[in-house]
């Protein structure tokens, strides 16, 4: 059972996460090798959020790479998938992370919605979606472990 996280930046309104969706392909990945840091980040997430991953797979490696760690993983075919799943969670209680134009749905409806500049770029689309962008997964996943720096981005 997960306790989820808690954070009330001054001005945007409390958040309690207790999901956490995430892109694979750009996101968690680099030509579908997982970036280092993440496995640790995410198994520690684990205890406190339920993770999902959706993806579409670019590179067909995103169930191995993560066959280990203690989440949920779903293939889907467009962003919209990733916004139908997310319509069947409370969205207030989401944060969702991506880098790409099929995750800018998702990000604007979760209650936190943090774009990734990764090795393979950000769609601008999503930039302009996200309450919070990041240079990298690893700097967006130690927000959620670290949920004052949440609070220092978002305040008034």
């Amino acid at each position: 059972m997960t306790h989820g996280i808690t954070v009330v930046p001054p001005g945007f309104g409390k958040l309690h996460i207790t999901e956490l969706l995430l892109d694979y392909t750009g996101t968690l990945s680099r030509d579908g090798a997982l970036i280092p840091g993440v496995a640790e980040r995410l198994t520690a997430l684990a205890r406190s959020v339920n993770i999902t991953v959706l993806t579409a797979d670019t590179f067909g490696t995103a169930a191995d790479q993560l066959k280990d760690l203690p989440l949920d993983m779903h293939i889907i075919g467009s962003g919209r998938d990733k916004e139908v799943f997310l319509s069947r969670l409370e969205a207030e209680n989401v944060a969702a992370i991506g880098n790409g134009r099929n995750d800018a749905g998702m990000v604007r409806m979760a209650g936190l919605g943090v774009a990734i500049i990764g090795p393979e770029g950000c769609a601008g689309e999503l930039v302009a979606a996200a309450d919070i962008v990041c240079r990298d997964i690893c700097d967006a996943l130690d927000l959620l472990a670290a949920p004052l720096r949440i609070k220092a981005t978002l305040r008034d």
